[in-house]
């Protein structure tokens, strides 16, 4: 039952639609076969921003294809999880090579090229018109703030930005008492504003990566940036915004519930989640999602999760009435739950912490600096891994590799000795595919 795209066996696919509902025909095989193989580890991995099958298949391949020799005594099923994500073109796929399209527009091509431009049309159907719209402003790029607040509000109809909606929850970071607290804001204020900061952080880091000399040298070797310079990433953020609230509805609604269904079919079978990105945030709130008393999760590995470093703190450090959208959900786990960062992954260290700052300030992102500068507040788990949970242990790679890792609660490893390689705009965001990470996985889960 080995899938040829994949390699390992046994392999099945779980498919969730953008309201977790599951493919029933691949949840019953699933629920079936583990028993009749005698599956004593499954490794579920749910994918970041891959909007098609075939690159969700390579990139489990790849991560799954040392394992059996790492534990070849062990009894493993391995699941990939299929949900409605979608990445821009110009950023790889996993430790793949750069596609022509990904080349032809960082190297000056339509602003919103081809492949972007379907992937917004695959995962947001029925908005033909406003992506063609869009798209001509970024290709025109008319003069003026009132061309950027138009492209603003168009950006939110795309999204369809209803912070007030049900489900708001999915998309928040953190809790208020009032309630849960996502990320609209960003797209409130003043577009026009928001796009000059985006286009000094992306000049800056840019410049950073071929110069010792910030800001001043930015302007120097690139010229100064301009609002259009920015309005593409705004477009991107706002699309992360959508993906990031569709992962937890697929991690809560669908995942976490498969899993009650999957503990009761097969009780004995010990459950593993691992998520890239976004669908680090899907396994996560998959948590939520278990049915009260279900310990079938024995371990879950974030790599590179591009959600708030506070997500499971009972407490936030700049404001303790407030807390992580995931508070206590490790204590879901019968095992630890293990985040690698990593220091190189641009898109975290740089315009997630960005986002969020604008995100969540009322002040305009007119005086904003480089996102390195901008405090802790607005980290990403994928960077500096989990922040303000006691008890939580930090590792080297080597060393989690080396030593027995904690068998609960909050473990950080940081993986920037593998996760190290990339170019702009996600720097290293997508490079996680090492033995070395899969032998984590393993160790997190006690597999042998």
């Amino acid at each position: 039952m080995a899938d040829p795209e994949v390699g390992v066996t046994p392999y099945w696919e779980l498919t969730f639609d953008a309201d977790g509902d599951v493919n029933g025909g691949q949840r019953d095989r699933l629920l079936r076969e583990v028993v009749e193989r005698g599956v004593k580890d499954l490794i579920v991995f749910a994918h970041g921003w891959n909007n098609d099958r075939s690159g969700a298949t390579r990139l489990y391949g790849r991560f799954f294809e040392p394992i059996p020799a790492l534990a070849p005594n062990a009894r493993l099923g391995y699941v990939g999880v299929m949900w409605p994500s979608m990445r821009f073109a110009d950023e790889p796929i996993p430790d793949f090579e750069r596609s022509a399209t990904a080349a032809t527009a960082v190297s000056g091509g339509p602003v919103l090229d081809k492949g972007t431009r379907g992937a917004l049309l695959s995962v947001l159907p029925g908005r033909a018109t406003l992506v063609d719209q869009i798209s001509r402003m970024l290709d025109q790029q008319p003069e003026g703030d009132a061309a950027l607040e138009e492209y603003g509000r168009l950006v939110r109809l795309l999204i369809e930005l209803r912070p007030e909606a049900p489900g708001a929850v999915f998309a928040a970071d953190t809790l208020t008492e009032a309630g849960p607290r996502s990320d609209p804001d960003m797209l409130h204020g003043n577009t026009a504003e928001l796009c000059r900061g985006f286009a000094r952080a992306l000049a800056e880091d840019r410049a950073g990566s071929e110069s010792e000399i910030p800001g001043e040298g930015a302007r120097a070797a690139f010229g100064p940036p301009r609002a259009w310079d920015g309005a593409h990433e705004l477009l991107r953020q706002a699309t992360y915004f959508a993906m990031k609230r569709r992962a937890g509805t697929v991690g809560e609604r669908g995942l976490g519930r498969m899993l009650g269904r999957l503990a009761q079919a097969a009780p004995g079978v010990r459950v593993h989640l691992v998520g890239h990105s976004f669908g680090g945030r899907l396994v996560s709130f998959a948590l939520r999602g278990l049915p009260k008393g279900v310990r079938t999760v024995k371990s879950v590995t974030l790599l590179q999760a591009a959600f708030s470093h506070y997500a499971f703190a009972a407490r936030l450090p700049h404001d303790v009435r407030d807390s992580g959208v995931l508070h206590g959900q490790q204590n879901r786990i019968d095992g630890p739950l293990v985040c690698c960062f990593s220091r190189f992954d641009s898109a975290l260290g740089t315009i997630y912490p960005l986002a969020s700052r604008t995100a969540g300030d009322a002040r305009t992102a007119a005086d904003l600096a480089l996102p390195r500068l901008l405090g802790p507040r607005w980290g990403a788990l994928g960077h500096d891994g989990v922040q303000a949970v006691p008890g939580t242990k930090t590792f080297t790679l080597a060393d989690a590799l080396r030593q027995r890792l904690p068998e609960s609660g909050c473990v950080n490893v940081d993986a920037s000795a593998v996760v190290r390689r990339g170019g702009r705009p996600s720097g290293a965001h997508s490079d996680i595919c090492h033995r070395e990470l899969a032998q984590v996985v393993l160790a997190a889960g006690r597999i042998r």
